[in-house]
């Protein structure tokens, strides 16, 4: 999977149940539509999920303008030019390294 694969879906947006209450009580703050839009212009992937499924999908990092950092789950559907949205979060510093794209080893 590419960044341009999701560039060329992000038209085609669509929110799970789970991302939207995801959005609405993300601990750290709600998080907007504009937000995860800003991410997913400015983000790229970090991990891959090949075998998920209904699609694969992959784990996307970006910043804000404000310079909020946000990991946004999604699964581009090219035959369908559509990109769902699995879920969204600000990274939790207790599970993140400082740079957000790697998890912390246990």
């Amino acid at each position: 999977m590419n960044y341009d694969t999701i560039r060329q879906c992000v038209q085609g947006c669509r929110f799970t149940d789970h991302a939207r209450r995801e959005m609405e009580t993300e601990p750290l703050g709600r998080i907007s539509i504009d937000e995860i839009l800003e991410v997913l212009d400015s983000g790229g992937i970090i991990e891959e999920y090949p075998d998920d499924g209904p699609y694969p999908s992959c784990l996307i990092f970006g910043c804000t303008q404000e310079g909020r950092p946000l990991h946004v789950v999604c699964a581009p559907v090219m035959d369908e030019g559509r990109l769902i949205i699995i879920t969204v979060y600000q990274p939790d510093p207790a599970r993140w390294e400082a740079d957000w794209r790697r998890r912390k080893q246990r």
